[in-house]
């Protein structure tokens, strides 16, 4: 007797990269459990991706969602949990909303140390050598990759200014006065394209251009590809800061709470 399925079929694993991250996008995205496996469903309209992940080899260590419409249970969170993979929500202007990841004990004097930080200026000199060094990378790559002396020349100077205040208000200009610099250097830099594609892609699509998106008047919704990754993987960014700050015990949103 021929043997019978006694699961429905499902696509292939996809391809989880080296780093551990799938990323998931489209309308109703369904994170499931069945069978012991992670059971995912994701895509847009009738071109839609179900498949499953097992407990073990699966390499999973950040499962990420952009999207406002699906769901995922509190068993599939527990297998998230138990393999030590964290779940990231991003909506579709690439905004944070829900972070889960492996999480310290609390350690009340670690909190306090956090809480008094802006008080007694130990906020600000942690904030001056972040900053000093996110500037020094800045000029290293305008100097060596895009040539431009002059640019890299003023944050550098730019930089040097951080070292002579002490008022964090300040420092947070020089770094937005840094990366309005940084970023106009890229304006002209060409987005290489398929030949054959070219004839169909935007003109806007041919060059980095501004991070001011004419629809936001910032960087969020972007319109064209190279500022639309960046916002994906500033996201990213700021998602992986959070979850190492979770795990060291710390709290991502107090220093909100103190200003």
């Amino acid at each position: 007797m021929a043997a019978s399925h006694t699961l429905p079929h499902v696509s292939a694993i996809p391809q989880i990269s080296k780093l551990g991250v799938l990323t998931l996008y489209g309308y109703g995205i369904r994170i499931t459990m069945q069978s012991g496996h992670l059971q995912i469903e994701d895509g847009i309209a009738d071109d839609r991706y179900r498949f499953r992940l097992p407990r073990v080899n699966h390499r999973l260590k950040r499962l990420v969602c952009i999207g406002d419409d699906g769901f995922i249970t509190l068993a599939a969170l527990r297998w998230l949990s138990e393999v030590g993979a964290s779940f990231i929500m991003l909506d579709r202007i690439g905004k944070v909303r829900v972070i889960t990841g492996p999480v310290s004990s609390s350690e009340a004097r670690l909190r306090r140390a956090q809480a008094v930080a802006l008080s007694n200026g130990n906020a600000c000199q942690i904030a001056r050598e972040l900053i000093a060094r996110k500037l020094q990378g800045q000029e290293i790559l305008i100097r060596e990759k895009l040539h431009s002396a002059s640019v890299a020349d003023s944050i550098a100077a730019l930089r040097t200014r951080l070292f002579e205040t002490g008022d964090l208000n300040v420092i947070r200009g020089i770094e937005s006065r840094a990366a309005a610099m940084y970023w106009d250097a890229w304006r002209d830099v060409p987005v290489l394209f398929p030949r054959q594609d070219i004839p169909r892609v935007p003109s806007h699509w041919l060059s980095f251009g501004t991070r001011c998106s004419p629809l936001t008047g910032g960087p969020r919704l972007a319109v064209n590809p190279p500022n639309a990754l960046l916002n994906y993987t500033n996201a990213i960014a700021e998602s992986e800061c959070r979850l190492a700050a979770r795990a060291c015990g710390l709290d991502p949103g107090l220093p909100q709470w103190s200003r």
